[in-house]
């Protein structure tokens, strides 16, 4: 097993971990992990989702068990995701990896400042 596959199964677990802890999929960590590892925007989104649909899947079996789930707005939380999915993919495609990067650094520092000052 050659270092990249290690990091990158390494970095699933760890990944996996948050996402079902947080409940926020783990692209927050996935992405800025694969861009590290020299993937353009484009395919560190995409292949993050991949992960990501797996790991979801599975954290889902794990809160289901747990009755941690409410059906009804995950549903509906996901219908609106398809939809906003779809222009998500159309709009990556216009923006530069470098710029991707500052985008994506701004929102986690918004959501992170959101997140520890509300009370």
């Amino acid at each position: 097993m050659d270092m990249n596959t290690l990091a990158i199964l390494t970095g699933g677990i760890l990944v996996g971990a948050a996402a079902s802890f947080t409940g926020l999929g783990g692209g927050f960590l996935m992405v800025p992990f694969l861009l590290y590892l020299g993937f353009s925007a484009q395919k560190a989104v995409g292949t993050s989702f991949l992960g990501i649909l797996i790991i979801s899947a599975s954290a889902l079996l794990a809160h289901n068990k747990l009755a941690n789930v409410d059906y009804k707005y995950g549903l509906l939380l996901g219908i609106g995701g398809i939809i906003g999915a779809q222009f998500g993919a159309r709009l990556i495609e216009q923006v530069s990896t470098e710029d991707f990067r500052k985008i994506f650094a701004l929102i986690l520092a918004g959501l992170a400042a959101y997140l520890f000052f509300k009370k």
